[in-house]
């Protein structure tokens, strides 16, 4: 069968239970995706919390992660900025860290990576993204 993501009102959901996000391979660089939707995200009031194993330090004022299992708290989202052959390895972290989203970008699809979530007790959503969805399902807040 098919992937499908959740239908609106499920990622509605979501978003509004949100607490912690990581967003794997945020980068440092404020003119690159990853970093102006995790910035517009951290404006509305998200908690970002940056995965990156290139970058030490911080960005957006978060202390960044080489990897989810070194982050010591819990994650809602895990919110991905990798190229789809790198995303079954991010879903087996998630799985393992107990995240309970596994939410690849637009233009992001892992067939491998959905599965691997979804059997460990995830929700996938996959080539959507999370600051155009927030925007059209909470619209300003």
């Amino acid at each position: 069968m098919a992937f499908e993501n959740p239908d609106r009102e499920q990622i509605k959901e979501i978003l509004e239970q949100a607490g912690n996000i990581a967003v794997v391979g945020l980068s440092d660089k404020s003119d690159r995706t990853s970093y102006m939707v995790a910035a517009a995200m951290q404006q509305k009031g998200y908690r970002i919390i940056p995965v990156n194993p290139a970058v030490q330090g911080e960005i957006l004022g978060e202390k960044v992660y080489a990897s989810l299992s070194d982050i010591p708290e819990p994650i809602d989202i895990v919110n991905v900025f990798r190229r789809s052959e790198h995303t079954p390895e991010v879903a087996r972290e998630a799985v393992q860290i107990g995240a309970k989203v596994l939410w690849l970008q637009q233009g992001i699809v892992s067939e491998e990576a959905g599965s691997i979530a979804a059997e460990g007790g995830l929700t996938v959503i996959m080539d959507r993204c999370i600051k155009v969805e927030d925007s059209i399902l909470l619209g300003k807040r």
